[in-house]
């Protein structure tokens, strides 16, 4: 049976932890030439060796960096995922500027260069852009100040990519994760569990609690996400966000808990 990105080229950028690693090995299961962008050191390296991809080390917020992984792609891409993220719980009452700036810069602008560098390749190959965004860009909590206003406004810029190149056949669309169980949350859940005095897999249990399906998620969940977004099978589909949080959102009786 023929894999479902044979014979496509994708750019991971992200791609050395988390979710982004997570989709850089679905895509090469499923047949992808990968470039993987970022930070992450000998994470990046390890993650390229595992998935037969081409390891381009560097900053998504730098137009030098972004041009080296554009150049990797070797004058062809179809697939673009938009990996790339940090979290700084912050307040609407106590943001710092530097943590406001650079959050939005790698969140946000970051994944807007990496589009905009990839604009060209992508058009001649009528290709695809999956940008991560965040459940926290529809229902952010009081300590995302910083975080939900980048997810927001990454969602907001994917509809409008999609609306602006659709002509040129490039479909563009984002996932809004909810809890997954990456370095990052793992990072926000030794906060929860050092306020609450328990410790990290007692402070996973109570977010469980609140999600639907009484779990969290497993980055290769978000990763599949990602797959269909980018296959044939979501031909016409762009301009979507596609949520999935485990129906975290749902259950309004739980959510005061």
């Amino acid at each position: 049976m023929r894999r479902r990105l044979q014979g496509r080229r994708a750019l991971v950028a992200g791609a050395a932890t988390g979710i982004g690693r997570a989709t850089a090995e679905l895509f090469a299961r499923e047949g992808a030439d990968l470039v993987l962008f970022g930070l992450g050191g000998a994470a990046l390296d390890d993650a390229a060796a595992a998935t037969g991809g081409r390891a381009v080390h560097g900053d998504v917020t730098l137009a030098a960096d972004i041009g080296a992984a554009i150049a990797a792609c070797d004058g062809r891409l179809e697939i673009l995922v938009n990996a790339a993220g940090l979290i700084v719980p912050d307040r609407p009452a106590s943001v710092d500027d530097a943590v406001w700036e650079r959050t939005l810069r790698v969140n946000l602008t970051g994944a807007m260069m990496t589009c905009r560098a990839a604009l060209p390749l992508l058009a001649r190959a009528g290709g695809a852009v999956v940008n991560i965004a965040s459940v926290a860009a529809f229902n952010a909590s009081p300590d995302s100040a910083s975080y939900a206003a980048s997810k927001a406004g990454l969602v907001a810029y994917t509809r409008s990519l999609a609306y602006a190149h659709g002509g040129d056949g490039i479909r563009a669309n984002a996932v809004a994760p909810g809890w997954v169980r990456t370095p990052m949350s793992e990072m926000e859940m030794d906060l929860a569990a050092a306020a609450a005095g328990t410790d990290r897999d007692a402070a996973f249990a109570a977010l469980a609690g609140r999600i639907a399906l009484g779990r969290i998620a497993m980055p290769a969940e978000i990763a599949a996400c990602c797959l269909f977004l980018a296959s044939d099978e979501a031909s016409f589909v762009t301009g979507a966000v596609l949520v999935a949080d485990g129906g975290g959102r749902a259950p309004t009786q739980n959510r005061a808990v």
